[in-house]
């Protein structure tokens, strides 16, 4: 974004075609060098399954999902935005201070790659808490 002056973010924008071949290039190499890896995005699943699907055989994939309230998402899109300029370059938190806020939060698609899944609600700390998220992700839950 500082590298583009003048960046307002839309979807399809510029910046994103350009920024997700990077993301998942980086995962991708990680994987093939044997890296324990975590990519967090807030990618929807026409995102997340085309790019995930061709690198299944370099990695067992788990999936954390995490929710809260479409109103304490909003609140802390919000809060970020406001304490941290670059975050304006994520198109869904210039673009939803309205109702349909709540739509968008209600409709997203999350990622339905084959793969153990945990849904973790974020509202206040983690439920379940992160050691129950850590054997999960280990395996071992």
């Amino acid at each position: 974004m500082h590298a583009s002056p003048g960046f307002v973010p839309g979807v399809g924008d510029e910046l994103t075609a350009r920024t997700l071949p990077v993301f998942f290039g980086v995962v991708e190499l990680l994987l093939r060098a044997g890296v324990t890896t975590v990519a967090e995005a807030a990618f929807q699943d026409r995102v997340w399954r085309p790019r995930l699907e061709p690198l299944r055989g370099l990695a067992e994939f788990r999936v954390v999902h995490c929710v809260v309230d479409p109103d304490v998402a909003l609140e802390r899109i919000r809060r970020r935005r406001a304490g941290h300029p670059p975050r304006r370059a994520h198109v869904d938190s210039a673009a939803r201070y309205d109702a349909t806020h709540r739509l968008g939060h209600e409709t997203f698609d999350r990622i339905s790659i084959e793969a153990p899944s945990l849904e973790v609600d974020t509202a206040d700390g983690y439920r379940p808490g992160i050691e129950e998220i850590v054997a999960f992700v280990n395996g071992q839950g």
